[in-house]
């Protein structure tokens, strides 16, 4: 079973109020060095079989018309889910996404 991510967030010029109240909480629960905050939403879509480049671009066409506003969100990301790093796996290694080009 395939899994592709997407991986959508509001545009730069989108006010973020959400992301807005996590930069002014991140201080005061002592987490310092972050000068911003946005937030976005992630999908993930299971397939049956291998993620083909035709599954992707479905995905991205669903990413477009279905998962983001184009008005207000960019689809940042449509990619496979690497098998070694589940969707489901969480870590502090900042290139263990889950996800390949």
């Amino acid at each position: 079973m395939g899994r592709v991510v997407v991986d959508v967030m509001l545009k730069p010029e989108i006010l973020d109020p959400q992301g807005q109240a996590v930069a002014g909480a991140l201080p005061r629960l002592g987490f310092t060095g972050f000068t911003s905050v946005r937030q976005g939403k992630r999908f993930e879509l299971e397939v049956d079989g291998e993620v083909t480049p035709e599954v992707l671009a479905a995905a991205r066409e669903a990413a477009a018309t279905l998962l983001s506003n184009p008005v207000i969100e960019d689809v940042v990301r449509v990619a496979a889910a690497d098998e070694h790093h589940s969707a489901d796996h969480h870590d502090d290694d900042p290139d263990a996404s889950g996800a390949v080009a």
